[in-house]
C-alpha cells in the first residue's frame, strides 16, 4: 500500500514537472507559442474537406519534401499568422490525405530577385525568398512553411521536410 502511494506521489510529481518545464519551454520564446495558437487555428483543416470548404483549393501535383498545396487565395499574402495563406497535406498509405503543414506567402514588391529590403518574417524567422514563381504566372515572393502537423528533422519553420514524400 505505501509503495503504492509514493508511486502515485511520484508520477504526480513528474507530470506537474514536466508542465512547469513545458510552460517555460513555450514561454522562453513567443515564436513557440506562436506557433502553438497556429496549430490550435488549423486544427479544424486536419480533414482536407473542412480546408476546402472554408476556401482552401488543391493547386498542382505533390511536392517533394512538402506535400499537396491547397491555397485559399482570397488570404493569399495577408501575412496573418492564424490563417495560413495554404496548407499542406501528404497521402497516407490507402491514399487519404492528413494535414502535414501550414504556409504562408508575400509577393515581392519590386519583383527583383537580387533586392530583399521587404522580405517578411514571422514567428522570429526570415521567410525564404525571394524566388521565382513555381508556376506560369506566379510571381517573384516569399514564403515560409510551418510544419506543425508532420515531425521535421530539419525543424518546423524549415523549407522542406524530409518526412513527406509524394506518392
Amino acid at each position: 500500500m505505501r509503495r503504492n502511494i509514493l508511486r502515485a506521489f511520484a508520477t504526480t510529481f513528474a507530470v506537474l514537472l514536466a508542465l512547469v518545464l513545458g510552460i517555460s519551454a513555450a514561454s522562453a520564446g513567443s515564436g513557440q507559442s506562436d506557433l502553438a495558437a497556429v496549430r490550435q487555428a488549423t486544427v479544424q483543416y486536419r480533414n482536407v474537406d473542412a480546408a476546402v470548404m472554408a476556401g482552401y483549393e488543391a493547386v498542382g501535383e505533390c511536392v517533394p519534401g512538402m506535400g499537396f498545396h491547397y491555397v485559399n487565395f482570397s488570404q493569399f499574402g495577408q501575412m496573418d499568422p492564424l490563417t495560413p495563406d495554404a496548407l499542406t497535406y501528404a497521402a497516407n498509405s490507402a491514399g487519404q490525405l492528413r494535414l502535414v503543414a501550414a504556409e504562408w506567402f508575400k509577393v515581392d514588391e519590386d519583383q527583383d530577385l537580387g533586392t530583399d529590403s521587404d522580405r517578411p518574417s514571422m514567428f522570429g524567422k526570415d521567410f525564404d525568398g525571394p524566388m521565382l514563381g513555381h508556376a506560369p504566372g506566379m510571381p517573384i515572393h516569399y514564403d515560409l512553411h510551418a510544419y506543425l502537423w508532420q515531425g521535421n528533422p530539419d525543424g518546423v519553420l524549415a523549407t522542406f521536410n524530409p518526412n513527406v514524400r509524394c506518392p
